[in-house]
């Protein structure tokens, strides 16, 4: 198992992040809805929309899963903040970044993922939007689309939420 690197603007990463004082709150629907709608666009069991910390990936909106975070060194969104692009891993296990991590190996067993950046108008990224499956899969040029739409989506209310609390 591959431990993600730290990315070169992670101060800077993480103070937006707390300051978007969305760590640790409640559910909110209008995120709810998306990580819902990813899900069953998709067909998968498991689809997040996650928060990066320094030490943890946190579930913002979760979908298929009872968890509320896990540790940042077995986080699958870790390796996908490091890029612009849709991370998408066809086969977890046979990829040698995850093929021992805890996550695929034992519950919740991940064979597929596929995570979208959230990327802030500034460039920063703080967690993914990211969909999950227990077999493994290909993501054609049309599911790539619908990832990224929604995706926006969630980093438009990411803004709007800042606004709205900035108010």
């Amino acid at each position: 198992m591959q431990v993600a690197a730290i990315p070169d603007n992670e101060a800077a990463r993480l103070a937006a992040l707390y300051e978007l004082l969305i760590l640790d709150t409640p559910p909110e629907e209008r995120f709810d809805r998306i990580a819902a709608f990813a899900a069953q666009e998709f067909e998968v069991p498991i689809a997040v929309v996650t928060l990066v910390d320094a030490e943890r990936q946190w579930f913002k909106a979760k979908v298929g899963i009872d968890a509320c975070e896990t540790g940042r060194d077995i986080s699958f969104c870790a390796h996908a903040i490091l890029q612009e692009d849709i991370m998408v891993v066809p086969d977890a296990q046979a990829d040698p970044r995850f093929a021992q991590n805890p996550q695929v190996t034992g519950n919740p067993h991940i064979r597929f993922y596929a995570g979208a950046p959230l990327i802030l108008p500034s460039g920063l990224r703080l967690g993914t939007l990211c969909v999950v499956d227990t077999r493994p899969r290909t993501f054609d040029a049309l599911d790539l689309g619908i990832l990224g739409t929604l995706r926006d989506l969630a980093v438009m209310e990411l803004v709007r939420r800042e606004e709205n609390d900035d108010a």
